[in-house]
């Protein structure tokens, strides 16, 4: 009787168990390009580690990287969606700012922190969506029309301060500032707000309406059409978020250093870029991953610290850089092999 049974529930547990592996072969091959860009990753971390075991074993170094990289990951994660849309936006640094002087003015005036960060928010949203309605609306290529956005939002700061900064010094140590960039422990608050920021914008482009009708948008623009999709709103929104998430870079930022800068996001643009192609997501649109751009922020935020506790110099970061998203995208080419950068 025993074996009977025995016999009985071995098929099913057979097939339990081959259902389990097709599980795993699918999430896997779902996440291919997540896969390849933590493999890169992993790689550049023990390749540092070898190279600098005193640095890389160090917690205290981690903590270094992680002060200034929430920005990043920050503004990787809305980028995704506004390239598999089937658009690119190139004025997100200098949203980020704009969004920073309006931040920064409002607390000089006088006024209270969270005044000013609606008000960051709100001018970072207010951008995205004019970006959104040029596109959209009056017909202009994404990639001329936020170039030329990044170039006059840039001068307008420049004109408004003059080369000069704003200090927010009177916020340091605030329940405000602790709140957005203070400590737990040696973890830095900000890579907990773009941990959690991350996470919805994952959780959103896979699992959320919106997210698919961005890659039905991107995929080919005449069927979502057909399929209902608003393609205007759903591009715009993609823009809008950009200008959020830029907003939200833009508070980190000068709460980081307690100054604004006019140069405040200058420095992000091709970094934040490379971040996203590096971890996976193509040029076309119709096919990204928040997933794979997160990790790519992390692999070209460790280039500078990699290179510098390796003993090269500084004239070394932009050949890495350069070799590094070569490298990904190879790999990435031959680990999905319909990809073709």
């Amino acid at each position: 009787m025993a074996k009977n049974m025995r016999d009985l529930s071995s098929p099913q547990s057979g097939s339990e168990s081959s259902s389990r592996k097709t599980g795993i072969l699918n999430f896997v091959d779902k996440n291919r390009r997540p896969f390849s860009a933590l493999g890169v990753f992993i790689v550049l971390l023990l390749i540092y580690t070898i190279a600098s075991p005193d640095v890389f074993l160090n917690p205290l170094i981690y903590k270094a990287v992680f002060t200034a990289l929430p920005m990043s990951i920050v503004l990787t994660v809305p980028l995704v969606f506004v390239i598999t849309s089937g658009e690119i936006d190139l004025s997100f640094g200098s949203v980020m700012g704009l969004a920073g002087l309006a931040f920064a003015a409002t607390i000089e005036a006088g006024r209270s922190p969270w005044l000013a960060l609606v008000l960051a928010l709100g001018v970072g949203a207010g951008v995205g969506f004019l970006n959104g309605v040029i596109v959209t609306r009056i017909g202009l290529s994404s990639l001329v029309s936020t170039l030329g956005m990044n170039f006059l939002l840039r001068g307008l700061i420049n004109m408004k301060t003059e080369g000069f900064g704003i200090s927010v010094v009177q916020l340091q140590d605030t329940f405000f500032y602790n709140l957005f960039v203070g400590h737990i422990g040696i973890l830095p608050v900000q890579m907990i707000w773009a941990s959690v920021f991350g996470v919805v914008g994952i959780l959103v482009f896979n699992y959320h309406q919106f997210g698919a009708h961005v890659c039905c948008t991107g995929d080919n623009e005449m069927s979502a059409r057909e399929m209902g999709i608003n393609v205007r709103a759903v591009r715009t929104l993609a823009f809008v978020y950009v200008g959020l998430a830029a907003g939200l870079a833009a508070i980190l930022s000068v709460l980081i250093s307690n100054t604004f800068w006019p140069s405040t996001g200058d420095g992000l643009l091709l970094p934040v870029l490379a971040a996203v192609f590096v971890g996976g997501t193509p040029t076309w649109g119709g096919v990204g991953t928040v997933l794979g751009a997160i990790i790519g922020a992390f692999i070209v935020g460790f280039i500078d610290t990699g290179i510098v506790a390796a003993g090269l110099s500084a004239y070394y970061t932009r050949f890495f850089y350069g070799l590094i998203i070569i490298l990904s995208l190879i790999g990435h080419k031959f680990n999905q092999p319909r990809y073709q950068y």
